[in-house]
Order: C-alpha cells, then structure tokens, then sequence
C-alpha cells in the first residue's frame, strides 16, 4: 500500500493505491506526532523532543504515551505488516523515530518541487505547473497546529512560498498575454497580503493591459496610500518607474510590444530579473551602468553625447563607495577613444584627472611597485634622447628578442594599470606612430598598445568620432593610449 500525506490544509492521510481512501488517523496527538514527523522531513525526532512538542507539562507516562501514539499510527499506516516485522514507513532509529515516506508522497514536499521546477520553464509551461501547484491547498498548512511552536517556522515558509507562486503564476499569464485571467486571483491575493509591491505592480499592469489604464493608476494610487499610511514608506522604484510608463502610455507596456521579437524579451526579462535581484546600491550596479554607457557611446548621436556627460557622475559615485578599486575600473572602463576627456573639455577634464589622482593614491598601499613588471605600471617619464632600455630598440645595434604579449588596458589588468593608462589618457591627446614604430614601443611600454575601434569604421557623427578616426585608419588604427610623459 503506497501512502499520501497531505499537510496543505488539516493533517490527513490517504491510501494512494485506492483513489486516495482516507486512512483513520485516531486522535489529536496521533496526527501531532505524525505532523511533527513530516516537519522533520525524513530526520529522526527523538521521543524527547516528541515529548517536548506535545506537552507543556508532560505527564508521568509520556514516554508510554508516545509509544502507544506510534504503535497505532502504523497500525493505519501499515495495515498489512505482519506482526512483529520492522516498520518500513514510520521506522524506529537511535533514540526516536522517522517518517520514511517517498519525496512526492507529502503534499508539501510536491508542491515545492513543483515550484522549483516552474522556476526553469518558460511561461507556457510554467503556468500549468503554479496551478497545479496551487491547486494542491486546502487550507492553512498544518491548520490545526497553528499555535504549535515546532509547526510555525515551516507554516511561514510555506505560506510564503505560496505566495510568490501565485505571483508567478499572475507574471505567466500576463507573458501570455491572458492578462484578464490573472485580474481576479491578484486582487484576492492583495485583499490578504496588502504589503507584497510585486502583486501590486502585477495587478496594475493586467488593468493596464486589459485596456483599464485608469483603473491601473488608481491600484497605483491606493497602493502608496497604504504603504505611506500605514508603513511609513514611500513605493518602490518598481511601482514608481510603472506609474511613469503607464502615465507616458510607455510602448513596451503594450502585449504586442512585449512579445514583438525574442531580443525584445530577452531584454525585458533580464532587467527584470536584475531589478529583482540586485540592491539598488550595490557595486554590481554601477559597473553595469558604466558598461551601457559605454556600449551606448558606440551608438553615436545622442548615445554618444550621454556617455561622455555620464562619465564624470559615474566616477563621483564610485567614490562616494568608499572603495578605490571599484572607482580604478570605472575609470579605466572608458576606453573607447571618442569618449576620452581631451582638452576641448578641460573642466571635465581636470575633474577625472583629480579622480585619478587621488585613486592612485589610494591604491598605492594595496599595489606596492614592483622592480620586475615597471614596465606595465605608471613609471617616470625617460629624458628625452635616452631611447629605450634593453635590446631590440630601433638604433641600438642590438638583436630584438621575442615580443613580449601586448597588455589590453582594460580586461585582465590589475586595477592600478587600468587606471594609469586611462589617467594618463585624459593628460594629453593621444599620439600616434607609423608602423615600423609599434614593436618597438611594445617592447618599451607593453600594454600602451592597443587597436582602436574607429580604425575599423565604428562610431557616431561626433567630431571627435570623425577626427579620431581619421588620423587614426591613416596609420593603420594603432595608437598609443597615454604612455607616460612629462608636461
């Protein structure tokens, strides 16, 4: 006989070989001790802590009493066993007693995995998981336990499972667009748990997409007025940033519009997943946002012009962080040549070179020199006429030695480096040299090298896009990006 046990509601049992018969459970401590078995998930409770559980005084007998609660639950449990055979489902171990039973014999146990396993679906398939899911529910879990110390940790964690399903289930339907369908079962939700802003933010755009947009701003309204009200709060940039879109008719706000292409939901579906995800003070922002800002100064126009009017405020906020490293790679991310701060900006110039100096400094306990790798770090500037040190430099007469491999400033560099060879860019424009120069200056300041992207067409209409990339396909797109030289 294969047992089901179902704790999503009052404690019961069933005969799952029988179209779920229900199997007599006795009294109200038999179905303790097996609740306070299931809690354990297959662990062994000893009879002490039974005893613990069951009784605020225990009685002079309640080692007895245990006994007999146990022998009769596997009577109904096991009703085929042969006398004086061991229990196969509630076994005896060590200094108490466990529930053997199968992962998808408890109800709750079912519907976490079933929760789980919706979480890797797409919404087509997630959906009829949730509601199967949901479905499982008859009630309050552990319902006649409600005021049991041992029941109230996994009743709160069920139930809170439970709710992120049902708005998993709502963000299905509305990725589906059944947007109506979901109206009902968000609006019983939030009557229950008016503080969840996920639901409150689901509810709205399913008004939204129904064609009820002033019932949307109204859920929107009455939402804050709770949470101000009662909480003291104000709403979160969710709701905020949706009572916007929902205001300016945002298209991405539209059904069609959001299922119009799969880059489109790719994009929709990681940046709400990010939102969810991340603090919106974590480092993780920030370096995210400096690494768009960079992608959209590749756009050209409007995109390009952003970026360079976001570069110094991207760099006030890495150190407003504390943390100079983090602020060495923000610097150091703006290496796309028509974004580099030059003299035709010289306050915004002056304002990154301040930052990289006080950067550097910052960095200079945690980065000591170091004698054997001077060549990729800031270094003093050479008198001019000294030439290069070593061999293989143009002039010396002497035998070049394999090229050592070039340093991109900016992946797989240490911070400091990073940092030097974009401060060192915001001193001066960038120099360029013929051909037969770059092995040599590789050889003489590796990591000063690198291949510009304008050489290869890519950029905007800027004029710094034009003229950088014109002097820089003349000489085969390779520039030196800011070695270090006196003023």
């Amino acid at each position: 006989m294969r047992v089901g046990f179902g704790v999503l509601g009052p404690v019961v049992a069933w005969d799952a070989d029988a179209d779920g018969r229900a199997i007599a459970l006795k009294g109200p401590r038999h179905r303790a001790v097996l609740a306070r078995l299931i809690v354990a998930r297959r662990r062994v409770v000893p009879v002490s802590r039974l005893i613990e559980d069951l009784w605020t005084e225990p009685p002079p007998g309640a080692v007895g009493a245990v006994r007999t609660f146990v022998a009769a639950l596997r009577r109904a449990l096991e009703p085929q066993r042969p006398p004086r055979t061991p229990a196969r489902l509630l076994v005896t171990e060590g200094p108490g007693y466990a529930l053997r039973a199968d992962p998808d014999a408890v109800d709750a146990w079912r519907f976490e995995q079933d929760v789980a396993d919706a979480a890797t679906l797409p919404p087509d398939g997630a959906l009829p998981r949730l509601e199967e899911a949901l479905g499982r529910w008859r009630g309050p879990a552990y319902a006649e336990f409600a005021d049991e110390g041992w029941a109230r940790g996994e009743r709160s964690r069920l139930a809170e499972l439970r709710l992120h399903a049902v708005e998993r289930q709502a963000e299905a339907r509305l990725a589906l667009g059944r947007a109506a369908e979901a109206v009902p079962d968000l609006e019983a939700h939030l009557a229950e748990h008016p503080w969840r802003e996920g639901a409150w933010r689901a509810l709205a755009l399913a008004l939204y997409r129904t064609g009820r947009q002033g019932d949307a701003l109204a859920v929107l309204r009455r939402a804050r007025t709770l949470l101000v009200e009662q909480l003291g709060v104000d709403p979160g940039p969710e709701l905020r940033r949706l009572e916007t879109d929902i205001l300016g008719q945002a298209p991405h706000l539209d059904p069609t519009a959001a299922r119009g292409g799969a880059a489109a939901q790719v994009w929709a579906d990681a940046t709400a997943a990010y939102d969810r995800t991340v603090a919106s003070g974590a480092r993780a922002r920030l370096e995210s946002t400096v690494g768009l800002l960079r992608d959209l100064s590749m756009t050209g126009g409007g995109g390009l012009l952003t970026a360079r009017q976001q570069r110094v405020a991207a760099v006030a906020a890495a150190e407003e962080l504390g943390d100079p490293e983090l602020t060495a790679r923000v610097i150091g991310a703006y290496d796309v040549p028509a974004i580099w701060t030059r003299l035709d900006d010289p306050e915004q110039a002056a304002s990154i070179v301040r930052a990289a100096e006080r950067t550097l400094a910052a960095l200079a306990a945690d980065f000591p020199a170091d004698p054997g790798a001077s060549d990729h770090g800031p270094r003093a500037t050479r008198p001019p006429g000294t030439g290069c040190p070593g061999t293989g430099c143009p002039g010396t007469g002497q035998s070049a030695p394999a090229r050592p491999a070039t340093r991109r400033p900016g992946k797989g560099q240490p911070a400091p480096e990073r940092l030097a060879t974009a401060y060192a860019a915001t001193r001066a424009p960038a120099t360029t040299l013929p051909a037969h120069g770059r092995s040599a200056m590789a050889r003489c300041a590796p990591g000063c090298w690198r291949r510009s992207p304008w050489s290869r067409g890519v950029g905007g209409p800027s004029g710094d896009g034009r003229r950088l990339g014109r002097r820089r396909r003349s000489l085969g797109g390779w520039t030196i990006l800011g070695c270090w030289r006196s003023r």
